[in-house]
């Protein structure tokens, strides 16, 4: 990665990875997902392959905000189902980004986004059509536990982008809000960890990228501090159709760019 180019950076630019970066915190502890908006705008601004990396620190700080927040309510015979899956889908993840250059990881990250809209709409709808079944102890949650955690981990480790993957499977399982917010906290908090040595060794994280990972954190901690505050009190279906909208023109401006 040349990360000489991460000292070449506008105030504007730096205001929207700030941005972004608020988002994260936000998104750890209120509306898991949101951060896919973060994701774009670090690809946006930042060579698409490099920003992946860049990235997995600040969503880390928010991961053990959101762990402090929640640590209580975590579920954690769902989360010892969906780590061997997840780590199938790291490794693929991994072997994928030692061949694809900044411009398929570009596409690659625009399409996911794209996708994890489609998805975040259809989940919505069936939800609506349906009450959510409880598939924890069932053949078919575990089989569904397997396929989302090998895409999980797969569209995490490309794009960190696992996050609308995991919210569907927590979700259709029968997941409350608290129980929802401990579990995705705890899982991707052990899952981000462990993709730093593979991070590590493709050139993705270094020195120079952590420099720039400390001024941004400090911008992760107001976002999770609101999103605590806002749990309770946002208009949840409002704002996820603003962030799926904000994931649409995310992906088309990466594929188009």
């Amino acid at each position: 990665m040349d990360t000489m180019t991460l000292w070449h950076l506008t105030g504007w630019e730096f205001a929207a990875l700030a941005f972004a970066a608020f988002l994260v915190g936000f998104s750890k502890t209120a509306v898991s997902g949101a951060n896919t908006v973060s994701l774009a705008i670090f690809a946006a601004v930042l060579p698409a392959r490099a920003s992946t990396g860049i990235l997995l620190p600040v969503l880390i700080a928010g991961d053990l905000l959101a762990v402090l927040t929640y640590r209580r309510h975590a579920h954690w015979p769902t989360l010892w189902r969906l780590f061997p899956a997840v780590g199938v889908g790291v490794v693929a993840g991994t072997v994928f980004l030692v061949w694809a250059n900044d411009a398929v990881v570009r596409t690659s990250i625009g399409v996911i986004l794209l996708v994890m809209a489609g998805v975040t709409v259809w989940r919505r709808r069936q939800a609506d059509a349906a009450g959510q079944p409880d598939e924890i102890t069932s053949r078919s949650g575990r089989v569904k536990a397997r396929s989302y955690g090998v895409l999980g981990g797969f569209t995490t480790m490309v794009a960190n982008a696992g996050g609308p993957v995991m919210s569907m499977y927590l979700l259709s399982a029968g997941f409350r809000k608290l129980g929802f917010l401990g579990t995705s906290a705890f899982f991707f908090l052990i899952v981000n960890v462990s993709k730093l040595p593979f991070s590590a060794g493709l050139g993705l994280i270094d020195g120079r990228s952590l420099l720039l990972d400390a001024a941004l954190v400090v911008f992760v901690v107001p976002g999770a501090f609101l999103g605590k505050w806002a749990v309770r009190r946002i208009n949840q279906r409002l704002f996820e159709r603003l962030v799926i909208a904000a994931t649409v023109v995310g992906g088309l401006q990466l594929l188009l760019r």
